[in-house]
C-alpha cells in the first residue's frame, strides 16, 4: 500500500484503550508523525472490516488482544508538501476498545508502547489529531472516562510536511 504520495486516501483504524486511569499510547516508528505519541492502530487490509482491522493492528503493534467497541471518532488527516501535492492522506476511524489478553510489547511499527497516566500526558509530543480526541472523550479534565461517549467526533486536519515551506 502506497502511503507517501498516495493515489487515493488510505483507510486506517485506531484503538482508544483506557485502563486504571491510563491510556495506551504508542510512539510512532514511521512517518508521518514519526516519534510522536498516538493511539495504536494502522491501515485496513483488503477484505477486513474495520473492527477486525483495529483488533489485528493492536495485536500486531502492541501484543494485546482487544475487543473493539463502538466508533468514537472519524478523522481526515491530510498533509501536503511544499508544492501543494498531497504527501499523505488518511481517513481514520477510532474505536473504543477493551483489553482481553496478551502482554504489552511494541512491534517494529512502534518505537514504544506504554500505559500513560492521563494526568501526565506529554501534550507537546502527541500527534495533532490526538488532543481533540482526548478532549472529546473527557480525558483532559482529570476524570478518566469509564465508557465511550454518546457522540462520534469528526475532525479534519490539514498540514504541511515540516521544513518544506
Amino acid at each position: 500500500m502506497q502511503c507517501l504520495y498516495p493515489v487515493q486516501p488510505v483507510v486506517g483504524v485506531g484503538a482508544v484503550i483506557i485502563h486504571n486511569e491510563s491510556i495506551l499510547l504508542v510512539r510512532r516508528g514511521k512517518e508521518p508523525a514519526q516519534g510522536l505519541w498516538s493511539i495504536p492502530g494502522g491501515a485496513v487490509e483488503l477484505g477486513e472490516v474495520l473492527s477486525e482491522a483495529v483488533e489485528r493492528e493492536v495485536r500486531e503493534e502492541c501484543g494485546l488482544k482487544i475487543q473493539a467497541g463502538p466508533v468514537v471518532a472519524v478523522l481526515d488527516s491530510l498533509t501536503r508538501d511544499a508544492k501543494g501535492q498531497v504527501a499523505y492522506h488518511y481517513v481514520l476511524v477510532d474505536f473504543w476498545a477493551e483489553v482481553k489478553g496478551g502482554k504489552l510489547r511494541p512491534s517494529s511499527d512502534a518505537k514504544e508502547a506504554s500505559w500513560v497516566p492521563l494526568a501526565k500526558l506529554p501534550r507537546e509530543r502527541l500527534t495533532q489529531g490526538l488532543i481533540p480526541l482526548l478532549e472529546h472523550l473527557g480525558c483532559l479534565n482529570g476524570t478518566p472516562p469509564t465508557k465511550p461517549p454518546h457522540s462520534i467526533l469528526y475532525w479534519s486536519q490539514a498540514g504541511q510536511i515540516p521544513g518544506t515551506r
